[in-house]
């Protein structure tokens, strides 16, 4: 028998769903335009064929597209290509792609630069042969694939803090993956969670029961349910009455209020297709209604699973398989009207759909957010990864990669998100086998939030030639703890997060050219943070290093520039450093070496002892007055130069193919 929720696409359950009705004291927040990323562009083209027709093909106007494109009648050819492709069907998107590419190169001539990278972004859903992509890229570079490896590779970052865990300034909340414990999961696979708006019902798909086939066993899919109580434990999980039959039920969506349960059903004697949506409502006595067929309007001859509702319960949206679609698997969706029938399914279009496979659609229960998964969008950093695209004024916002806290290289899907956006619940398997999966919650990072729609922006430049520096740049949440992944400076020293609004933020810059800098900061609306600081030199004095007269003992004004130094030593532990003591020609010769030597100690010791920096890093010589900046010393300011301790920062040189080294700082 076949499985319920894959075909050729794999493994790809539901990610459930809330009905999210208005409920007591929740809130329902709609989105405005201007709360949309900085970054994020709408589909411009309403794409009046979509749903309508097949495919568009006019045979006069292409023919006078064609004498335009010769003529090279740029500007009327753009007019008549924007009302072309505006008409579009599903079919002429990877049918036609040509004319796309072309309308986006002359939209950066002519028109709105926003356009442009809409349709740019369309052709690289959906083109299969024939186009350029570097030459595409090259177009329009902010859509290059390598968009992912802005990120620090997060094992990298999480190695960076533990080695400075002696120091408390960079902190970041550690996102903590749980296995949901024996009474919810068991020996077999478990997938596919959903929860009611009140976080407290789960209901999910598992391989546990077998039926006896007399030659061999076979696992059966079912459903099954767990409730919280009021400590935050999860009760032992149980077979949902009524529902499950010998055939394989699953990928589960529950609507808000808990009344209302659509899942998937496979080969059936009822099913039209492979596998087919049903229904089912609570009833006064806590029993279910016995499933019905979605019907012919929803279902078809394919497969078809992966069901989530709208806030309201009157929007139903699902993965299908079935022809005529953009790709190997397209979201689609269906709306009740006032008589509470379903519409005929209609594709979710070419903004969320691509050529690949769109699956595992999840609306938030309080945001007009769409998150799902797919092996089609722009960039991703494993086979599937999970997107968020908000819904505006009727319109999908481009999607964008929640990053790589929770997408990893692997394929993210099975998931759902609690109605405070606290946790993301998901399925996974320690090991390859798919048949071990367990379910786990994992703590929602900053990229998944959908609140997170305020842009920070920033640069890091030299102060003395306006260079940009590069470094990692980090951002602590400092009042909720939710994590957000760290990124690289882009070449041109600047930074881009989007973050949640009227929150308290620790911003870290770190980096091989210069100290660490920290600024804390309240975010009230989009931000611009751009920062100049002095380079880093392989050898430094810092003016509040300065000792009492014929004295050793550190103050208290040296702390702020030694921790600068401490910081950066945790923060490249690859480097070393080396500190020199030196006096004026001041009294006893062999009393001033004594001196120098002396300080010089005190300070390793304070980097070494207090602060914790491994001692074979740090080294520290005392040379008196052997090694003056000013030869002869005539006045105070002479004097006062010659006075001073000195770090040397380096790298030790790696070894050369003779034998010898290399110095490389």
């Amino acid at each position: 028998m076949r499985r319920i929720f894959h075909r050729h696409i794999g493994l790809f359950l539901v990610l459930v769903c809330f009905s999210a009705s208005a409920q007591k004291g929740r809130k329902e927040v709609q989105l405005l335009t201007d709360s949309v990323p900085q970054d994020v562009v709408f589909n411009v083209y309403n794409f009046k064929g979509i749903n309508k027709y097949p495919e568009y093909f006019n045979k006069q106007k292409l023919q006078r597209i064609i004498q335009l494109d010769k003529e090279e009648k740029w500007e009327e050819l753009y007019d008549a290509l924007k009302d072309y492709v505006s008409r579009f069907g599903i079919r002429n998107f990877y049918r036609d792609t040509k004319l796309i590419w072309k309308l986006a190169k002359l939209t950066e001539l002519f028109g709105d630069p926003d356009e442009a990278m809409t349709l740019y972004r369309m052709v690289l859903r959906h083109h299969y042969q024939g186009i350029n992509i570097e030459e595409i890229e090259l177009y329009y570079d902010s859509l290059n694939r390598k968009a992912a490896e802005q990120f620090v590779p997060i094992d990298y970052y999480y190695e960076l803090v533990e080695h400075r865990k002696l120091i408390d300034t960079l902190r970041p909340p550690r996102g903590v993956l749980l296995n949901m414990g024996m009474l919810v999961n068991s020996a077999s696979a478990d997938y596919g969670p959903s929860l009611n708006i009140h976080n407290d019902i789960l209901v999910f798909t598992s391989k546990r029961k077998k039926i006896d086939e007399t030659i061999r066993f076979r696992e059966d899919e079912d459903l099954f349910y767990s409730r919280k109580d009021l400590y935050g434990t999860w009760s032992k999980a149980k077979p949902i009455p009524k529902l499950n039959s010998h055939y394989n039920e699953g990928s589960p969506c529950l609507s808000g209020d808990g009344k209302t349960l659509v899942f998937s059903r496979c080969d059936s004697p009822d099913s039209f297709g492979d596998c087919d949506l049903f229904i089912a409502k609570l009833q006064e006595d806590s029993t279910w209604t016995r499933p019905q067929n979605l019907g012919v309007t929803i279902n078809s001859l394919a497969w078809d699973s992966h069901p989530a509702l709208s806030h309201s319960g009157d929007t139903l949206f699902f993965a299908s398989d079935r022809l005529g679609g953009f790709g190997l698997a397209d979201i689609y969706y269906t709306v009740k009207d006032d008589k509470g029938r379903w519409s005929p399914a209609m594709n979710m279009g070419p903004v969320i759909n691509t050529r690949q496979n769109d699956v595992s659609p999840f609306y938030h229960p309080v945001y007009d957010v769409l998150y799902f998964s797919s092996n089609g969008q722009l960039y991703n950093f494993g086979e599937f990864d999970i997107y968020k695209a908000y819904h505006i004024d009727g319109y999908w916002t481009e999607p964008q990669n929640i990053g790589p806290l929770v997408n990893g290289r692997g394929s993210e899907f099975y998931f759902t998100i609690d109605s405070d956006s606290e946790l993301l619940f998901y399925a996974r398997s320690s090991t390859r086998d798919l048949n071990k999966q367990d379910i786990y919650s994992f703590p929602l990072p900053m990229g998944a939030q959908p609140e997170a729609t305020t842009t920070v922006t920033g640069t890091l430049t030299d102060s003395l030639t306006g260079a940009a520096f590069q470094g990692i740049v980090s951002i602590i949440d400092l009042d909720n703890g939710r994590e957000v992944a760290p990124r690289f400076l882009k070449p041109d020293g600047s930074f881009e997060f989007e973050l949640i609004n009227q929150t308290n933020y620790l911003l870290v810059l770190q980096g091989d050219d210069f100290f660490r800098i920290e600024e804390v900061f309240y975010l009230d609306g989009p931000m611009e943070l751009n920062t100049v600081t002095e380079p880093l030199a392989s050898k430094m004095k810092f003016e509040s290093i300065e000792f009492d007269v014929g004295k050793s003992e550190l103050k208290t004004e040296m702390y702020a520039d030694l921790n600068k130094v401490v910081n950066f030593l945790y923060d490249n532990p690859e480097f070393k450093l080396r500190i020199a003591g030196h006096t004026d020609s001041v009294g006893d010769p062999e009393r001033n070496l004594q001196l120098s030597k002396e300080r010089a100690q005190n300070i390793r010791d304070y980097i070494v002892i207090f602060a914790g920096i491994i001692r074979e890093r740090v080294e520290a010589e005392g040379y008196g007055d052997t090694q003056p900046i000013v030869e002869n010393e005539v006045t105070e300011d002479d004097r006062k130069l010659n006075r001073r301790v000195e770090f040397e920062i380096y790298r030790e040189a790696p070894p050369t193919s003779d034998g010898g080294t290399s110095n490389d700082f």
